[in-house]
């Protein structure tokens, strides 16, 4: 479960209609979505990336010291004015860590000081379509991951709705994808973004529920970029408390941020803010890793089904992922289709 996965394993590129269709078939069958209201198209926000000089921007070295975006999800929430009681304080003592800045108050102090599971993160290969995502915000450099995805445009890239927007707030600048990032590598080079896109419900109010980001890849030497990558399939509105395989590039410590990791596990819920309607699964990942793609099932050749989002001080054992119901799904085919 844990073993590299290769270039065969890793690909999925299906249509973008098929998995729209399989899309709506899970959704007849799975446990009922979130009770919240689906979004109309009006409720996408989308920013037109208009700069230029991203990709020679992001330097070897501006990569390997840009801040791991897990920061600017707990801007969000402070900004969102979260009390204490709904998820706004940090661990006594804790250094804002991975995804999350914000604690519950109800953690016993045998959780607080729970050491890191050494098994809640396994070292993978290079996997093609995941790769590490770069930007600017706030005159600040950010690093989170993220993963190609089947789409109509053969140029879309999931990742966390803070990783795209500030939530509430700007858009990020200089985005860029580098997939299969190793040791500061670009093995298939540097995609820069021509658009982002994110749920309205996280760029104008910062709500976890939606910490979800879209963003569409200009062409790279003439070539779109699942041409040379792949994409993975997407399915929306599944049922709730699957197992997944969660990816990402953690940065912040012990990490490095210079290779991939993994984390496995059964999906439970928050139970600290379950007004986020997200699902957790053992991981230590930290910080930058941040929008990695969660694939139903033991593999990245699964379909992907969340994003890693936050979790819960800087020995958090869990991490978060929101629930991609149809909020989501109509952020996802708004990009797709752009």
């Amino acid at each position: 479960m844990r073993t590299p996965k290769t270039l065969a394993t890793s690909l999925l590129t299906l249509s973008a209609a098929a998995l729209l269709a399989l899309s709506a078939a899970g959704a007849a069958t799975a446990s009922p979505a979130p009770a919240k209201a689906p979004a109309p198209a009006s409720d996408v926000t989308s920013h037109t990336v208009t700069e230029t000089g991203a990709a020679e921007y992001w330097t070897a070295e501006r990569m390997r010291n840009a801040v791991p975006g897990d920061v600017l999800a707990d801007k969000a929430m402070k900004r969102n004015g979260k009390s204490s009681n709904s998820a706004a304080a940090l661990l006594e003592g804790a250094a804002p860590s991975t995804f999350e800045a914000t604690a519950p108050t109800q953690q016993s102090k045998a959780q607080q000081s729970q050491t890191l599971q050494t098994k809640a993160n396994a070292s993978e290969s290079p996997v093609p379509h995941i790769g590490k995502v770069f930007f600017t915000l706030g005159g600040t450099n950010y690093v989170c991951s993220g993963n190609s995805v089947s789409s109509g445009n053969k140029s879309t890239v999931s990742t966390a709705g803070h990783c795209v927007n500030e939530g509430p707030g700007a858009f990020a600048t200089k985005f860029t994808f580098v997939p299969a990032y190793l040791n500061g590598s670009a093995p298939y080079g540097k995609w820069t973004a021509r658009a982002l896109y994110a749920p309205t419900q996280w760029s104008s109010g910062g709500d976890m529920t939606y910490d979800t980001g879209f963003a569409v890849m200009s062409t790279l030497n003439g070539q779109y970029l699942t041409d040379v990558v792949g994409g993975s399939g997407l399915q929306f509105n599944a049922a709730r408390g699957l197992s997944y395989k969660s990816f990402g590039y953690p940065a912040a410590a012990p990490f490095n941020g210079e290779s991939l990791k993994s984390c496995s596990g059964t999906a439970t819920n928050d139970p600290y803010n379950p007004q986020f309607n997200t699902q957790g699964i053992p991981c230590n990942m930290t910080g930058g890793s941040s929008g990695g793609p969660w694939f139903i099932g033991t593999s990245s050749s699964g379909y992907q089904n969340s994003v890693n989002s936050y979790g819960y001080g800087s020995n958090s054992t869990t991490m978060y992922g929101p629930y991609w119901g149809s909020v989501i799904q109509q952020a996802y085919s708004t990009a797709a289709a752009s």
